[in-house]
């Protein structure tokens, strides 16, 4: 029997704040607008969590049944690949988290759409079935669109545009344009994380047949594509308060931007792969702390 320990380790804990911070920010973008609902935010949180842990077995589980987990792998050694939970026990793991997700995502979905009609319920339950269904089949399955390199796009919009746009909808009921440009923020550093991590695999993951796009453009140009997310991203989340801002206390986020900068002078300094790391928790961590320092300064505008 696997013992806790390896379940943890499984579960990847340092993922979970890039998990939590689109839905942060679709909370706080409804709270700026008068529509928070604190049970739907709570819920969407918990579902969000349940998905991202069902996401990391099923990575793990994928890997390890292609081949990819092995012993050339030079970030963190998986679960399966090293015998502590059995490709059994990893199924029976990802079946619980798919109850729990659909569990807490349908009472969320519920919750969400009070007072609205039939199509718009099912609407969302449709985007969470796709959520899970894009979770598993990321890395695992036949075909998986991981090693096809649509890895970066997934990310943008299940940990950008879904959870932020999504959010915020359920909160208040309605969608505005200029929404978009935070949830691109998220988008973007989010998949700036992938893009970290395939940084790091990209001998492993090239002869393992996973063509990610860090495979496809080489290292060279992977650190311009991972400077150009983490740019933009800081450029999108600047638009958007000097279209929207209405207080100082808004431009609070601001104070997370050297560390964006920092790591990313860092990053373009580095020659061997497996030092890219320790930024991946860095980024992630980042993303958590700009989002919380967005919604302060959004709370503080309306004090």
């Amino acid at each position: 029997m696997a013992s806790l320990k390896s379940w943890i380790k499984a579960a990847r804990l340092r993922t979970l704040p890039l998990a939590m911070s689109g839905i942060l920010m679709g909370a706080v973008l409804s709270y700026l607008d008068g529509g928070f609902n604190r049970i739907v935010t709570i819920l969407a949180v918990v579902t969000a969590l349940f998905i991202q842990v069902f996401s990391n077995f099923a990575n793990d589980y994928g890997d390890s049944q292609k081949g990819t987990d092995n012993q050339h792998r030079v970030g963190p050694k998986r679960t399966v690949q090293s015998g502590e939970i059995s490709p059994y026990q990893m199924k029976i793991g990802m079946i619980v988290l798919i109850i729990l997700s659909l569990a807490t995502g349908i009472w969320l979905v519920v919750e969400g759409t009070k007072g609205l009609d039939l199509p718009m319920f099912l609407l969302f339950l449709a985007f969470g079935i796709v959520a899970l269904i894009a979770a598993y089949r990321y890395t695992a399955g036949s075909n998986p669109y991981g090693y096809a390199g649509f890895g970066d796009v997934a990310v943008f919009l299940f940990f950008g545009l879904l959870p932020v746009v999504g959010t915020y909808f359920l909160n208040t009921h309605r969608i505005t344009p200029e929404l978009f440009l935070p949830a691109i923020s998220i988008g973007l550093f989010s998949t700036g994380v992938l893009n970290l991590n395939n940084m790091r695999d990209i001998e492993n993951d090239r002869n393992s047949g996973k063509h990610t796009v860090v495979v496809r453009m080489g290292s060279s140009k992977a650190k311009t594509y991972h400077s150009l997310l983490i740019v933009i991203g800081i450029l999108s989340s600047i638009l958007f308060i000097t279209v929207s801002g209405k207080s100082a206390f808004q431009w609070l986020f601001l104070l997370a931007f050297p560390l964006f900068i920092r790591d990313l002078i860092q990053i373009n300094r580095i020659v061997e792969p497996r030092k890219f790391d320790p930024f991946l928790k860095k980024l992630s961590l980042t993303t958590l702390l700009f989002t919380v320092l967005f919604g302060v300064g959004i709370i503080l505008s309306h004090s």
